[in-house]
């Protein structure tokens, strides 16, 4: 009886899945009101930018012309902000599908650059959006890049919730597909990702650390969402929307210097 009712009671208790994969090569965790933040570090490096061979006839005219990138280190979140730590912090949550481990969606930037301002505030640490090099650099795989076109594999079932997806034509929690070589999850696929870039064309020469371009309206999103097809959820993708634009597709992620 004893062991019957033990195996009623686990079965009420909800609990989440994680894709198995690459484990990130240093993991650092920011706690924040009792969520963990877990870090991924990425080591300085240089990398080809943009329509690579890899992302072949699906790459679009602003992903070219392909050009040199170098970036200093830096951290980044292992999954988008969690619609759990955007509660915590912000005391709401405008995501439309709720769920605490899904990412939080329906966010503009400027809503992201008042809850960096917060999460700041709270954590003592400087957190900040992506630039447009660094997301590409991470999703990519960064010095254990294997050259895939979607962020883990060159087959988006295994690594994007997309439209095309069986059963992915939905937000789904974070950590359920298969990660990128830096064990980093969701880069491709379920939400769209804000940068903090300007949206501008790509230059040929040679760019350390850009931050986008120096005038323009619109900023940069990155990754494609669980409402996309799959040719948009590639690591070289890019889309843009003015900064007070608020879509159910649209999320986040941090990086820490």
């Amino acid at each position: 009886m004893k062991k019957i009712r033990l195996f009623a009671l686990l079965a009420t208790i909800p609990f989440v899945l994680h894709a198995q994969g690459p484990k990130p090569i240093v993991n650092d965790t920011v706690w924040v009101k009792g969520i963990p933040i877990v870090l991924v570090k990425i080591d300085a490096g240089t990398f080809q930018m943009g329509a690579t061979t890899e992302q072949s006839v699906a790459a679009s005219r602003d992903e070219k012309p392909v050009h040199s990138v170098t970036l200093g280190s830096y951290m980044i979140m292992q999954t988008e902000v969690t619609q759990e730590l955007w509660q915590t912090i912000m005391d709401n949550n405008p995501s439309p599908l709720k769920g605490s481990n899904r990412p939080v969606h329906n966010v503009s930037w400027y809503d992201c650059m008042e809850f960096i301002e917060m999460l700041n505030a709270v954590s003592g640490r400087q957190f900040r959006l992506p630039t447009e090099a660094e997301w590409e650099y991470a999703a990519r795989g960064a010095e254990r890049s294997k050259k895939y076109k979607f962020a883990g594999s060159n087959n988006a079932e295994k690594v994007a919730w997309n439209a095309e997806t069986l059963g992915g034509a939905e937000l789904y929690y974070v950590q359920q597909k298969m990660p990128n070589e830096l064990g980093i999850y969701d880069m491709s696929g379920n939400v769209w990702e804000w940068c903090s870039d300007i949206y501008g064309v790509y230059s040929d020469k040679e760019q350390t650390n850009p931050t986008g371009a120096e005038a323009g309206d619109n900023r940069v999103l990155r990754g494609g969402s669980w409402q996309t097809p799959r040719s948009q959820c590639r690591v070289s993708c890019r889309t843009n929307a003015i900064p007070y634009e608020r879509r159910e597709e649209y999320g986040l992620r941090l990086v820490l210097e």
